[in-house]
Order: C-alpha cells, then sequence, then structure tokens
C-alpha cells in the first residue's frame, strides 16, 4: 500500500463541503473537533479522535469521509496472494443477496484466494475471555472487542487500562488462523463495520498482521467497480475453519452465549452495554464503582456491530439483527460441531495476547480566572445567563468557555453571544445615528458663524485623511473605551466585509466599538498599551487568513493610542515617499490647524502628535 495513503487521518473534514454548523462538534463525545480563533472550519485532531464515527452520520452535507481504503486493497490482489476475513456483519449488510453464498463468491471474483470469517475468531477470543474470567477471580475486565471503546481508555482514561482485558480482537485472532493454516506470507484484509479497525489494524506485525480494511460501503465500490452482481457467481462457502456461535458477534449481548458465560441475571459476572454516550458512561461507572459493581464489563461503542460506522447508513438495528439471527441459524443447522471442536484445539496454541500503551489525551484544566475572563466575554459571569442550551457543541457555557481558554474552540461558537452581540451593536449604530442627527441639528444654528473656520477645518482634514487613505498600510486611531476616533481605507478593508458594512453606516468607522472587529487576542493588544503606555512594536498576528505586522503607541497617555497594520503577505510599500507626504503636509498645515483646534476638540499639537506618531512607527518599520 502507498506511504502516502498510511499519513492520512482516519477521519477529515472537506472544508468546501462543510457548512459550519457545529453538528460535527456537538456529536463528537470526546470533542476531538476543533474551531480555533484562526481557523474557519472545524477540524478533527487524529491525536483525540477515538474513530466512533459519529461525526459522519452527523454531517448532513457529507462533509466528513473515513480514509479510503480500496487502492491499497486492489494492489494487494494485484500483487500477492490474499485472503479475506469478512465480519459476521455482513449478513445484516447485504439484505439485497438473496444467499450468504453468493457474496462470498462475489468475494472471491474480486480476487481473493481465500474467504474466511471472522466468527472462528470470535470463538476463540470467547474462550479466552472465558479463561480470564475464571481464572482471575476478584479482578473485573472491560472487553476489548471493540476499537473505539479501546482508543477512549488509552486516551481518556489510560489508569483503567489493566482493567482491559489483554486478549486481541477477533479480527486479528481469525488473520493468526488465516496465516497459519495458509501459509505465513498469505496478505489479509479485513471486511467489516468498523473504521477505526482501519487503526487498530497497525497495532499488529505478527502473524496477526492486517495488511488493509475496507468497510462494507468499500467492498459495494468494488463490486460495482469489477461489474460483480449477485446472478453472474454460484454458491460458494466461506473457506475453514468455520465458526461456530460467533456469527452472533454482530448483536452485542450474544457475547455471553458465544463465550458460554452464565446469563442468569441474578448470578452472572458480566454486564453487556452498548451504544455511544451509554457504552462511554459504563467506562466511568466502571472507573468509580466497579467495587460496588463486581462484573465484567463488554462493551460497544455501537448498538452492536451490525450498526458500526463502515455499513451503508440508515439502517435498521431490528432488522439487521433479525438477518444475523437467520443467518447464524441456517448456518448452525447441520454444523459439525466435533470438526469444529478439533479445529479449536489446532488453533488453541496461538498468541492471543496483546498489550496497551497510554495516549492520555486529557486536556489541563485552564486557571479559574482565564475561565471566568471567556464567561464574561460571552456575557455568561452571572449563573441566570448560563443557558447551556448546547447549540455550541458544549455540555454547558463553562465547558465551552474551557475550551476556548485552552484554544481549541472560539467565542463566535456561542449562538447566543453572537446574536447579542449583533443586537447589541446594531442598537448602537442606530443611538450613534440618533445623536449624530442631533448634534448636526445643534451645529446648523453655529454653521453660520463659524463658516469659514470650519471650511478651512475641512480642508485641512480632507488634506490630513487623504495622507491617511493613501497609506498602504492600515491606520486606526482608539480612545481608552476602545472606540475608533479615525481610520484609513486600508484599515477597513484589512478588518474584512464585515468591517466594509458598518463603514457604509458609519464613514471610516468613527465611533465603532474595535472590539466588535478583533478577536480577544488582538484587541487587547490596543488594552495593554493605552494600560501601561508601552507601545507594542512588529508585533505578528494571525488575523482571518492574513498574516499582520501591528505597531501600536501612545498618542494620550491612558486616553488615546494609534495603530499601524501592515499585511505582511502584499509587497512592500515604499515607506520613504508617505513619511515625505506627511511631513510636507505638516508644515504647510500647522498654522491653520492652530487657528481652528477649538473645532477639532484636541487641538493642532494633538494632531501633529498623532501624524508624527505615524511617521516614527512607519521610519521604526523601515530600519527594522
Amino acid at each position: 500500500m502507498s506511504k502516502t495513503k498510511e499519513k492520512e487521518p482516519l477521519v477529515k473534514i472537506i472544508p468546501s463541503k462543510c457548512e459550519v454548523c457545529y453538528a460535527c462538534v456537538r456529536a463528537c463525545p470526546v470533542k476531538a473537533i476543533t474551531l480555533k480563533v484562526n481557523q474557519e472550519y472545524p477540524k478533527i485532531d487524529p491525536e483525540r479522535c477515538i474513530g466512533c464515527g459519529d461525526c459522519i452520520d452527523a454531517c448532513t452535507p457529507g462533509a466528513i469521509v473515513y480514509r479510503d481504503n480500496k487502492a491499497g486493497t486492489k494492489h494487494l490482489l494485484k500483487n500477492y496472494k490474499t485472503a479475506a476475513v469478512v465480519d459476521p456483519s455482513i449478513s445484516g449488510e447485504f439484505e439485497d443477496i438473496t444467499d450468504y453464498r453468493k457474496f462470498v463468491e462475489m468475494i472471491r471474483a474480486l480476487g481473493f484466494v481465500y474467504v474466511n470469517e471472522a466468527s472462528f475468531g470470535m470463538d476463540l477470543v470467547a474462550r479466552k475471555y472465558k479463561e480470564l474470567m475464571d481464572n482471575e477471580p476478584g479482578k473485573y475486565y472491560i472487553t476489548a472487542n471493540c476499537p473505539a471503546i479501546v482508543e477512549y481508555v488509552e486516551k481518556y482514561k489510560p489508569e483503567l487500562l489493566s482493567n482491559v482485558a489483554p486478549i486481541i480482537s477477533p479480527m486479528v485472532a481469525t488473520a493468526k488462523v488465516v496465516r497459519k493454516r495458509y501459509g505465513a506470507n498469505l496478505k489479509v484484509v479485513f471486511i467489516g463495520p468498523c473504521i477505526d479497525a482501519k487503526e487498530d489494524a497497525k497495532r499488529y506485525s505478527d502473524d496477526g498482521q492486517i495488511d488493509s480494511v475496507i468497510t462494507f460501503p468499500e467492498l459495494r465500490q468494488l463490486f460495482e467497480e469489477h461489474g460483480i452482481d449477485e446472478k453472474q457467481v454460484h454458491f460458494s462457502d466461506f473457506d475453514d475453519p468455520i465458526g461456530y456461535k460467533g456469527s452472533l458477534y454482530p448483536i452485542s449481548k450474544a457475547f455471553k452465549d458465544i463465550a458460554g458465560i452464565d446469563d442468569d441475571m441474578l448470578t452472572t459476572q458480566e454486564l453487556t452495554v452498548d451504544g455511544g454516550e451509554l457504552a462511554l458512561n459504563a467506562v466511568e461507572t466502571f472507573s468509580t464503582s466497579i467495587n460496588q459493581i463486581r462484573h465484567h464489563f463488554n462493551l460497544y461503542y455501537c448498538q452492536g456491530c451490525m450498526m458500526g460506522p463502515g455499513t451503508s447508513p440508515n439502517g435498521d438495528p431490528i432488522y439487521r439483527r433479525s438477518l444475523v439471527t437467520a443467518y447464524a441459524r441456517k448456518r448452525l443447522e447441520d454444523f459439525d460441531l466435533e470438526k469444529w471442536e478439533k479445529d479449536m484445539a489446532e488453533f488453541a496454541d496461538l498468541d492471543y495476547s496483546r498489550q496497551y500503551k497510554p495516549n492520555d489525551q486529557r486536556l489541563p484544566k485552564p486557571p479559574r480566572e482565564k475561565v471566568e475572563e471567556v464567561l464574561k466575554l460571552l456575557g455568561k459571569g452571572d449563573e441566570k445567563f448560563n443557558l447551556s442550551c448546547g447549540a455550541c457543541g458544549y455540555k454547558s457555557c463553562h465547558e465551552l468557555a474551557e475550551s476556548v481558554a485552552n484554544g481549541i474552540a472560539k467565542t463566535d461558537m456561542c449562538i447566543h453571544h453572537s446574536m447579542k452581540n449583533q443586537k447589541e451593536y446594531i442598537q448602537t449604530l442606530k443611538k450613534t445615528n440618533e445623536k449624530l442627527s442631533e448634534t448636526q441639528k445643534a451645529l446648523k444654528e453655529s454653521e453660520k458663524k463659524a463658516r469659514e473656520e470650519q471650511q478651512k477645518s475641512e480642508e485641512s482634514l480632507k488634506t490630513t485623511s487623504a495622507v491617511l487613505q493613501e497609506l498602504s498600510a492600515g491606520v486606526v486611531v482608539v480612545n481608552n473605551k476602545l472606540k475608533i476616533v479615525q481610520s484609513n481605507k486600508r484599515f477597513i478593508n484589512l478588518m474584512g466585509p464585515d468591517a466594509a458594512e458598518i463603514n457604509e453606516i458609519i464613514p471610516g468607522l468613527v465611533g465603532a466599538d474595535l472590539k466588535s472587529l478583533l478577536p480577544y487576542q488582538f484587541y487587547n493588544l490596543f488594552s495593554y498599551v493605552l494600560n501601561n503606555n508601552e507601545a507594542i512594536h512588529n508585533r505578528d498576528v494571525h488575523f482571518n487568513d492574513s498574516f499582520l505586522n501591528v505597531n501600536i503607541f501612545t498618542i494620550k497617555k491612558h486616553k488615546i493610542v494609534g495603530g499601524v497594520i501592515r499585511d505582511l503577505q502584499e509587497p512592500e510599500v515604499r515607506k520613504e515617499e508617505v513619511i515625505n507626504r506627511v511631513t510636507e503636509v505638516i508644515d504647510q498645515n500647522l498654522e491653520l490647524v492652530q487657528q481652528i483646534g477649538y473645532i477639532l476638540g484636541e487641538g493642532a499639537s494633538k494632531t501633529e502628535q498623532m501624524l508624527n506618531s505615524i511617521i516614527e512607527s512607519y521610519k521604526k518599520g523601515d530600519k527594522e
């Protein structure tokens, strides 16, 4: 198989199809799907993922896919002697095929030399479980037949690994059997309902090695590519050895029957739990209460393997269970139990043990004050506002705040917060417009007296603004409340389409709240300069898809600061020309600005200070 395929993550998101609806975030039981500040789309962290497939089922647009192994399987079939190990769940998957012996022959038609069912491996593994439970009284185990459960314990409950049964899965056990009977150099492909089996297969390099894993939908696609149909093939049964009650393995509760474990509810020592959250909650219960419960836990993430994420979607568990039961019943009608016992004895000496490696992926608890800061930012500082609606994908507002503090989520994921901000900002704009209208009326009364001065002032402001607007870098001036005093077109363009829309209502974004335009990590730099009167030079910041260089400096201590922002992905501007032009404006207009300072509010010296600050910022950036 190609190395490129092996490096691919088990599950990934296709951005072009993603609607950013957070359905996958809500579905993921371990929050392995992150949406960081600089991410436009969610991303699956393969180190945290347990391969349960819930995100695939939850994604209506079909933007989430699992790793495709068809190419690697075709390579094996073309170049090696290859055996197929088929999970008995296939009986519940291929309801459209009238006789299981037909799909066995269809698999052979793909080029497989041998076709074996994993039911015999399940028989062997079940016997090992019976021995383990009988021979170690007082110690209780979690079964290791479900790869997703094993990964969950390794990554999120590693302290329980000594309680995970040290027994290989039926898939690996069958691979060992096939190689012993048909040759050590045989290549083995597992065909089953579990996508995490693709990862589980990587654990083995001995006689239990699985060279490729394909799901039932992938098998259907191979049939279609090769033009293989039921009506074109004859009957063919699985190769020896044939499994016994292991054919019932796709049904979770059948484990007791397969292993010969006492099924009496009053005396049994085994509990079976299946189905997503229930199974993971069972792990937690085992951790906290096993000394009181005193039972072995047989856990499956899915509602039986027949409902795994590697099956066709929208399957009915009751219907599939009936198909599996009917298939097993038909197989056992004329079953040669004596031959099966001989086969079991022949392969009893194989090594069915396994080991586990802790891979703790639990995130550290962030500092309380940092979480509280995020909660305040979300508007959840007061308990009565902690709605915990779950729309963001987290169980509570506090859990979301912890994830934001840990850098795997962002505040935009809170729909209530986003809607509230939008509503408040619209109200702010309306109020600002109303105030501007009132101010305009008041100004008209004194307009006649100050017309000449105002015209001169406008000319001066136009000149200043023209210089600012021609700068290749973004320029913004804010007050001590982080409200924008002045900005140029380049700054508005850097802020994106939202800023452009606001600019249509309020030119230059005057009065706009900087916190509504920038993420916390960005606008906090302006707060730092305001509070500490200490300039920040050449700070690199990620914003949206851009990489910005930021210089922030004091214009008036603790009251007004300015910022110069450059997009490092664009060609360098000719800074010296800009400096000369701004200097010329200062020389020519200083006297005029001083005369009309009472209209401008801050006076000519402050205008000069602002422009000189911009020049110094450019000069400093040019030297560096």
